[in-house]
């Protein structure tokens, strides 16, 4: 890549602009040196539309937007050498659940925020805030996580039990929903899911394998591990497929399924 940064910083037209610009230039630069991936701060959407911008015009370096859901509004973006395979790419998100008895308190989203930023942590190391019946839903780096984990103990003066989650566990309205029909030789693990997120079966035992499959939000690196109605199989980035119904066995021996994914 090119170090010649006011080139590619030439259109940006104030300080702040500029700022975000060259933080891009040295993600990106880190990247081709280190051969690995870099995540941003959170940024907002006019924040992502500046990095697109200088990140675009980089020939060596690709890009991708992480806030945990399609619509989230603040956004981390990583910066990879074009070369790196991105199925080998780890969202740069952790997320933590807040709960507590809010039945007589009224807490807003900057309540929540205002208990993380009394942590110490900077507003660029948090992403979106869910609020949820009873409590929250935060969006953060994962150096951000032990933080709000130690340090968390209350909003408005309400005490408050903190959780980490999975990503996929975030309660927002699912993009799409799809229902799907299938039969299985068996309730394996790799042969449900990999119907249900459609893929080979040889590639669905690799992300099993690489540690990138969940069952009912807990890891599991066994392809044949057996699954049940009921059970929720996440993955990062591709949504989650849930065992709806099993409905019985075919002529033929083979278990019919009712699986909806999440997108």
């Amino acid at each position: 890549m090119s170090t010649d940064r006011n080139r590619y910083l030439a259109h940006l037209t104030d300080d702040e602009e500029h700022r975000i610009g060259a933080r891009m230039l040295d993600l990106a630069e880190a990247a081709l040196q280190k051969g690995q991936p870099q995540a941003s701060d959170f940024l907002d959407p006019h924040q992502r539309q500046i990095a697109a911008g200088v990140l675009g015009a980089l020939p060596d370096v690709d890009y991708r937007a992480y806030g945990g859901y399609p619509k989230a509004e603040r956004q981390r973006v990583l910066v990879y050498p074009s070369y790196y395979l991105t199925e080998l790419l780890e969202s740069p998100l952790r997320a933590v659940e807040l709960r507590g008895e809010f039945g007589y308190v009224e807490v807003s989203h900057r309540d929540f925020l205002g208990a993380c930023l009394a942590t110490g942590l900077k507003r660029e190391r948090i992403g979106d805030l869910i609020l949820i019946p009873g409590g929250c839903q935060i969006v953060l780096t994962p150096e951000a996580l032990p933080v709000i984990l130690s340090q968390l103990d209350a909003v408005h003066r309400v005490p408050v039990q903190v959780t980490e989650i999975d990503i996929e566990q975030l309660m927002v309205e699912p993009e799409r929903v799809k229902e799907m029909r299938t039969t299985v030789a068996s309730l394996r693990l790799d042969a449900v899911a990999a119907f249900g997120f459609g893929m080979s079966r040889t590639k669905m035992v690799r992300e099993i394998k690489g540690e990138r499959l969940k069952v009912n939000w807990k890891l599991v690196t066994d392809p044949a591990h057996p699954v049940a109605e009921g059970d929720v199989l996440s993955m990062r980035g591709r949504g989650r497929v849930t065992i709806m119904q099993i409905t019985g066995q075919t002529r033929k021996g083979r278990i019919a399924l009712v699986l909806q994914r999440t997108f």
